[in-house]
């Protein structure tokens, strides 16, 4: 009998470096229709994060917090569809503005400050929540929403973290 893959896991990262490699080898599993939620508290490395998944796609175009267009969407190995929902009050406003529909089943969405939402999320998405501010190391804990999106757990297990430069 085959054990189930674990649904999360929760990895340390020491630099902006290193938040980034985690997030470009999540990447690498991500899938059309995919939606990535992170979390964290300003200044945690929401974008910094989303600066590595754009890289591990592929996105050759600048990828910043779109804070105040409110959506970025990138080409990459597939298209990479950038919220920012700082702004917004509530999920009334992301579906007023046109954020959520159905262009984003042909890429992955990565959505900053997903509790906007609030019960508008769906079960099924993968939640990256950043704990850490400033210099100070990051807790990055991945948590799949079932077991279809437990390749995202097995990407952040299996990450390498450290400069790779660096053991030359």
């Amino acid at each position: 009998m085959t054990s189930a893959a674990p649904l999360s896991i929760e990895r340390t990262t020491t630099s902006l470096e290193a938040t980034q490699r985690l997030a470009a080898a999540l990447a690498g599993v991500a899938s059309p229709g995919d939606l990535v939620c992170l979390w964290g508290e300003l200044g945690a490395g929401k974008t910094a994060f989303a600066k590595g998944f754009g890289c591990g796609l592929g996105v050759t175009s600048t990828v910043n917090s779109p804070t105040f267009v409110l959506m970025a969407e990138h080409e990459g190995r597939i298209p990479l569809f950038h919220l920012d929902l700082y702004r917004l009050s509530d999920a009334s406003d992301a579906w007023a503005a046109g954020l959520l529909d159905e262009r984003q089943a042909a890429g992955v969405t990565l959505v900053e400050w997903p509790e906007r939402l609030g019960a508008a999320l769906p079960a099924s998405r993968v939640d990256v929540r950043i704990a850490g501010t400033g210099d100070a190391p990051r807790g990055i804990r991945v948590e799949a929403g079932g077991a279809t999106l437990a390749r995202y757990v097995g990407a952040a297990e299996a990450a390498e973290l450290d400069d790779p430069a660096a053991a030359r």
